[in-house]
């Protein structure tokens, strides 16, 4: 099945039960057991549950991989992947990365003894400088948020290998519709559900997706352990979202690259991020190994006054946190979805006070560009 076709009949399609086209709700915590141990698959919530089992099988479908897992928010799919490891443990983690990712690495985890070395991922040589003996694995997000630098997969997944690391990609920004991970060597995929897979402002979900069966068991245990599990409503929502992913997707890049070439031309902004554009640093690795180049932009206006008279007079672009739904969102990182990385980091990473960042939603172009027009002005 080519992507569109399994967005829709992709994982579990419909109820063999009653011939529903929709897999239903199952709405209940647990099941009745014909004898002791002796069920029909399920028999505790937490454990498995038949909408979550259906979103699982469609996640893994579409990230070409032998299993997926579903959890309550994207921070829990994340933490739960950083459970893999133990004390004395090292991660290579991109430096250009979520705020909550880097909050959970540098405030949760170094508590439990997990040390992590930020560097710029889109460089394989930092990467390679920054193993030591005790490092398991490499984290990093391509493009990364809200730099939007490119990594190459491929040749990252070759230094993991050559050192027996797991491969951890964050493929929130450009979801399955435009690019898989794990065809390209990677080891998990998570995704923040909450963004462009769920699109519509009403759900908050993560999603992991591996290549390994054994590593997919024991990411398993981990969830049944820990209990983050996404609930069977939510579920249900988030692959009712999915089914449409593709139109969204499509529009969501096709306007941004109209904006992204339109603010790049504009003579009162600082820089342009939008790996679309063909001066962008990752242009080339994105078109090898992405089928687009998302829906995200980021542009510095130079300084904090600025940036804050823009998001004040957006109309069509609502100031919010999160990113990826129908609705056009707009944010400052530095003092939103990022504020947890200290002010100098920033600084020295380039997310300055004046940079906003952009989920280009599904509206009319001509209206989002008029209204970008006239708050820049």
């Amino acid at each position: 099945m080519r992507i569109d076709t399994k967005l829709i009949h992709g994982g579990v399609f419909g109820d063999e039960e009653t011939g529903a086209v929709s897999v239903p709700i199952y709405q209940v915590s647990t099941y009745r057991q014909e004898a002791i141990g002796k069920h029909k698959g399920y028999e505790y919530s937490r454990t498995g549950n038949p909408t979550r089992a259906a979103l699982e099988a469609l996640i893994a479908e579409l990230e070409n991989g032998t299993g997926g897992l579903a959890f309550s928010s994207g921070m829990a799919a994340i933490s739960t992947v950083l459970s893999l490891y133990s004390q004395g443990d090292h991660l290579v983690v991109g430096d250009d990365i979520y705020g909550g990712t880097y909050r959970v690495l540098s405030r949760v985890f170094n508590r439990l003894g997990i040390e992590a070395t930020y560097v710029d991922t889109s460089r394989l040589d930092q990467v390679k400088e920054a193993i030591r003996p005790h490092t398991r694995a490499v984290y990093m997000e391509t493009p990364s948020n809200p730099l939007l630098k490119v990594t190459d997969i491929e040749g990252l997944a070759d230094i993991c290998r050559e050192k027996n690391l797991h491969l951890i990609v964050d493929n929130t920004f450009l979801t399955p519709y435009w690019q898989n991970p794990l065809d390209l060597g990677a080891d998990i995929v998570v995704h923040s559900a909450t963004k462009y897979l769920g699109g519509h402002s009403d759900v908050v979900a993560g999603l992991i997706a591996v290549k390994d069966e054994d590593l997919g068991e024991e990411l398993h245990f981990l969830q049944n352990s820990i209990g983050g599990i996404l609930p069977p409503h939510d579920s249900w929502l988030l692959m009712r979202g999915m089914k449409t992913l593709g139109l969204r997707m499509r529009q969501h890049e096709a306007t941004a690259a109209r904006l992204a070439e339109w603010l790049a031309r504009r003579g009162d902004i600082a820089s342009v991020y939008y790996p679309g554009l063909t001066d962008h640093p990752g242009h080339e690795t994105a078109s090898r190994q992405a089928r687009g180049f998302g829906g995200m932009i980021s542009f510095d206006v130079g300084s904090a006054e600025r940036a804050e008279q823009v998001l004040e007079r957006t109309r069509y672009f609502t100031l919010a946190e999160s990113l990826g739904a129908v609705e056009s969102l707009i944010s400052v990182p530095a003092r939103m979805t990022h504020a947890s990385i200290p002010y100098e980091r920033r600084e020295e990473l380039g997310i300055t006070e004046g940079l906003i960042r952009v989920s280009v939603g599904v509206e009319d172009v001509e209206d989002l560009l008029e209204d970008l027009d006239q708050a820049l002005r």
